[in-house]
């Protein structure tokens, strides 16, 4: 067994590369081979979001905090709130982040296959994004 203190590990900022707007990400975790579990809880501000990706064996999500969106590809954009559980399908294309007027914080879970637990895409443009204002945000 391990436990990893809570504030033992520095914060980092989610690589530009990869997220648009101030997204921070906290207390990332793996399990020890042979388990392929990892994760992280992640912050996003708003206007905050992930770019298009997929994970080859699938995502949950846990929303410990706020109110966000979550998109797959050719679905509406989709209000997710604190205490909701997301279930990303192996291989879905999808995008995640806070709406454009709250910040959002979630546990999210993912294993590796064949050394990574995400393909990354294209940048989730602002046209796509601004596609939850029909929300009420």
């Amino acid at each position: 067994m391990q436990i990893i203190e809570c504030g033992s590990q520095p914060s980092a900022t989610g690589p530009n590369e990869y997220f648009t707007g101030t997204v921070r990400i906290d207390a990332p975790f793996a399990g020890e081979v042979p388990s392929r579990n990892g994760g992280a809880t992640v912050t996003f501000e708003p206007g905050a979001r992930t770019a298009w990706h997929t994970h080859p064996l699938g995502q949950i999500l846990i929303v410990t905090a706020g109110r966000g969106w979550v998109q797959r590809d050719g679905g509406p954009v989709e209000e997710i709130r604190t205490g909701d559980i997301v279930w990303i399908a192996p291989g879905e294309k999808h995008w995640h982040g806070g709406t454009a007027t709250t910040a959002m914080t979630h546990i999210a879970i993912a294993e590796n296959l064949d050394g990574s637990p995400v393909d990354w895409m294209e940048k989730v443009t602002d046209e796509q994004y601004q596609g939850g204002a029909a929300l009420k945000d």
